[in-house]
């Protein structure tokens, strides 16, 4: 029979046992969050980003896109991405710029007027072959994503998709790479890794990770139906970047 002194030790090894079992469980959880920050909790100051989606129109029959590399068209429901409290659309009613002056269809200015519906007169339609849009944020931006609706009428492939962040609207300094799918180069960016896509009304959400910058910058270079460029809309999550003593 053990006496109450045995008894006392056992159960205070057992508690410190458990003590440390729950340590380690938050440590490696807090450790998580922060190598996940789009999968953080509450408690870490973010919360889900509200994106406001168009109505999902498919017109006919979808085609079979036949480009490699290419991610299996996703059907579900985009799970949360959270963000610092304060995020907003950076990019609505900023000023862009865009490598063709002259769009085929519509105006420049379409891409941040905030409609992202799959209708005519809510996309610019831009000349073959490779092209680019600039957005102006006006001022440094702490940006956490960027969500990017080319064409969504039909799910259609765009190639040579690269996003950049800059500080100068010349895009020599801080420049930063947050997607690119151009697989051999044809953009002269550097061969990327990223996927190809289908177009949905979702739009294709990137992280930006926290990345300061005024400028964003997409590239892209004809899609799987044909030559042209296009841009229903782009939106920047971030907030202003916080100004730091050198």
């Amino acid at each position: 029979m053990r006496s109450p002194t045995t008894r006392f030790l056992a159960v205070a090894v057992v508690t410190a046992i458990a003590v440390v079992g729950i340590l380690r469980l938050r440590l490696n959880a807090a450790a998580d969050q922060d190598s996940h920050p789009s999968v953080a909790g509450p408690e870490s100051g973010r919360v889900p980003l509200k994106l406001e989606l168009p109505q999902a129109v498919f017109e006919g029959t979808e085609k079979d896109i036949r480009i490699p590399n290419l991610r299996k068209l996703d059907k579900s429901i985009r799970p949360p991405f959270l963000v610092p409290v304060g995020t907003t659309n950076a990019a609505l009613g900023k000023p862009v710029v865009a490598s063709d002056a002259e769009p085929i269809i519509g105006e420049i200015d379409l891409i941040t007027d905030g409609d992202k519906e799959a209708t005519d007169g809510s996309y610019v339609e831009l000349a073959p072959f490779l092209q680019h849009v600039t957005i102006d944020l006006e001022s440094p931006h702490e940006i956490f994503a960027v969500v990017v609706w080319h064409f969504h009428k039909e799910p259609r492939a765009y190639l040579d998709v690269v996003l950049q962040t800059a500080g100068d609207p010349d895009f020599v300094t801080n420049v930063t790479t947050l997607f690119n799918n151009d697989f051999d180069n044809s953009a002269g960016l550097g061969i990327g890794t990223d996927m190809h896509y289908a177009e949905t009304y979702k739009g294709e959400l990137i992280d930006a990770k926290g990345v300061k910058a005024r400028y964003v910058r997409l590239y892209s270079n004809g899609n799987s139906m044909n030559d042209l460029n296009h841009y229903v809309e782009v939106e920047v999550y971030g907030r202003p970047a916080q100004e730091t003593d050198d």
